[in-house]
């Protein structure tokens, strides 16, 4: 089930696919060529007559027949044996489509998770064994240097996520996205605060009280900093959200009824429009969208 957690850490990747080469290149050891194009890939994959295969996130190293590695990124929040049975499927197939190595990035919450998923998977192919990179906690650098957080914002998020209880580190944090500038110092907060355990949130809640440079969007922002401002950006980021999620349904000739598409309209949870947008491109039916 889609969570904000869930949601924020593939928008993490989404948004910055370096940042997958990054955590397995440099923190989990990786070999990779440098100096490659990097860019997300679709997340759809059918190995026909076999049901679709949908990762969270598809990252490609490398450019037209020369690409040279597939990272397929999941964010798991609980050990689950379903989804992790499909990590050797989500790497075979890829294999298939791109010819070139593949490795599939499992992020987690929490240390227990990620050492759950990164036991190797034995597979029903003779002699084969998989072996997930799960991203432990304690292998994401511990940035406490602002300078650091602002020119890798999306590490700084996972560097808060997962040891934001160690001042130092929400302090360079919140700091390092002031520097970023409101707009995207605004998105980068909020990523961290999302992923964070509710102890780092109270943290970072307690040095933006104090800090008084830029708002920040936060449930605690909305309610103590430039509340008008910061929901009519809310609400115009809602709308987009909206249109593109209807647009989605019609341009696969799925037309929503009124009924449907008032229930989109009404929707005011950003998090269930980004797992409804997702969902609109492979849903068979537009009910399939609500289920």
């Amino acid at each position: 089930m889609s969570s904000p957690w869930h949601d924020t850490a593939i928008r993490l990747f989404e948004e910055d696919p370096a940042l997958g080469v990054t955590l397995l290149r440099d923190v989990l050891g990786i070999t990779l060529k440098p100096g490659q194009r990097v860019v997300t890939d679709k997340t759809v994959f059918n190995t026909r007559p076999s049901k679709e295969l949908v990762p969270d996130t598809v990252i490609l190293v490398g450019s037209g027949g020369q690409l040279s590695h597939g990272i397929v990124v999941e964010a798991q929040r609980e050990a689950t044996e379903r989804k992790r049975r499909q990590l050797p499927r989500y790497a075979a197939a890829l294999r298939l489509q791109h010819e070139c190595p593949v490795d599939v990035l499992v992020l987690c919450p929490d240390a227990a998770t990620a050492e759950w998923y990164a036991k190797p998977i034995p597979t029903t192919v003779p002699g084969f064994t998989f072996l997930p990179r799960a991203l432990h906690p304690r292998s994401v650098p511990a940035i406490t240097d602002s300078e650091q957080a602002a020119a890798s914002p999306s590490l700084a998020v996972l560097s808060v996520a997962y040891h934001g209880d160690d001042p130092a580190v929400a302090r360079a944090f919140v700091d390092g996205m002031g520097k970023l500038g409101v707009e995207r110092g605004l998105q980068y907060f909020e990523y961290g605060y999302r992923m964070s355990p509710e102890a780092t949130c109270q943290l970072l809640e307690d040095l933006m009280s104090t800090a008084g440079a830029w708002p920040v969007y936060s449930p605690f922002a909305k309610k103590h900093f430039g509340e008008g401002r910061l929901e009519g950006r809310l609400e115009g980021r809602l709308d987009a959200e909206r249109e593109a999620v209807l647009d989605v349904l019609v341009a696969r000739d799925l037309a929503p009824s009124d009924g449907d598409r008032q229930r989109v309209l009404d929707c005011t949870d950003f998090d269930q429009l980004k797992a409804w947008l997702r969902k609109a491109v492979t849903v068979a039916t537009v009910s399939d969208l609500f289920t």
